[in-house]
């Protein structure tokens, strides 16, 4: 659904947006299992700056709106409880507030547990890594700058099989690329992967192969066979068997298919020192990797992979998600100017 409001702030129009849908969607709750996709607002913003105002919005406007609605004969919503998911929320919080978010609002719950949440203030940071099945409501403020942004993030809802999901973009009447879009509505969403921008990465890059290739190789080698396939397969691994050759070859195969033959001969080459590393970490047993749904890993034990991020096993790091591109850099503050 697209939202234009003539005259109005994006301001008035989100405040309007927002409480309606959680106003509304209340009014379900006589059936848990069809209000449940709609019971967590996912809002959905272009910049930081937008999504700080939003937060003083829904500790301000959005609840006293929601008592207007209710004096109306909507359902009565108490002040949502919301978090923000963006990167000023540090690395180690990600899990945790993940597993609030897939907290459903007709779980038993005790006293110690949180409330479940009613709204997630998001930046870009949502289009990838989060996989929440239960959330089916979603608001986005402004058209992103790209298609494929729009594609990922509006793809976060409406993932359940017990009901649709609803997108409701909210466009600013002053801007004309937004006004563009919504003129446009109906013909940019039905012809929507036509406007999908190309990746700017190069692939087979120096860069590219230093992020990915350790995991791609592992991936293809574990995939590749049933006796390398099992958790503790990477200690069967064995650089002289016939099926890594033939792994070798379908890398290179289509590194000189998009490259040239220059890179297929030094990607090669990498690989054969990754399959001679990997013959050097040969242990028993040798796990893939730590995330073992298996009890009884110790912490000596030996893994090949590991997360980027400080991950505490692993002899090879290998991301996790998209949103796993560089290491942490600590930064100290070492004193003030003018001392």
């Amino acid at each position: 659904i697209g939202v234009s409001a003539p005259g109005k702030s994006m301001k008035t129009a989100y405040i309007r947006v927002a409480a309606s849908l959680l106003s509304s969607f209340a009014g379900l709750r006589a059936n848990p299992e069809l209000a449940e996709p709609y019971q967590t607002l996912v809002c959905y913003f272009n910049s930081l700056r937008e999504l700080g105002g939003a937060i003083r919005l829904l500790d301000d406007d959005i609840p006293g709106r929601l008592y207007q609605l209710t004096t109306s004969g909507l359902p009565r919503r108490a002040r949502p409880v919301y978090v923000e998911l963006t990167s000023r929320i540090r690395q180690e919080e990600i899990p945790s507030l993940l597993r609030r978010l897939e907290q459903r609002h007709d779980a038993p719950r005790s006293e110690d547990d949180p409330l479940p949440l009613d709204a997630v203030l998001a930046s870009n940071m949502i289009s990838v890594g989060v996989d929440v099945d239960r959330l089916g409501l979603m608001t986005v403020t402004g058209q992103p700058k790209t298609t494929s942004e729009y594609i990922q993030a509006t793809s976060r809802v409406g993932r359940q099989l017990w009901g649709p999901g609803l997108v409701v973009t909210i466009y600013n009447w002053s801007r004309p690329r937004d006004l563009s879009h919504y003129e446009r509505f109906r013909h940019y969403h039905s012809t929507l992967y036509r406007g999908v921008e190309a990746v700017s990465a190069t692939p087979f890059s120096t860069r590219a192969l230093d992020r990915g290739l350790k995991g791609a190789f592992v991936a293809m080698i574990r995939l590749g066979s049933e006796d390398w396939s099992p958790e503790l397969g990477a200690s069967r691994f064995d650089p002289s068997d016939p099926r890594v050759s033939l792994v070798i070859d379908e890398f290179c195969r289509r590194a000189e298919t998009v490259a040239d033959s220059a890179t297929a001969t030094a990607l090669r080459e990498a690989l054969k020192g990754l399959a001679d590393e990997w013959w050097g970490f040969r242990r028993d047993p040798l796990r893939y990797s730590w995330r073992s749904p298996d009890p009884t890993l110790e912490p000596d034990e030996a893994v090949l992979l590991r997360v980027p991020e400080g991950g505490r096993l692993g002899d090879w790091p290998a991301p996790q998600s998209l949103r796993e591109v560089e290491d942490l850099s600590p930064v100290r503050v070492l004193g003030l100017y003018g001392r």
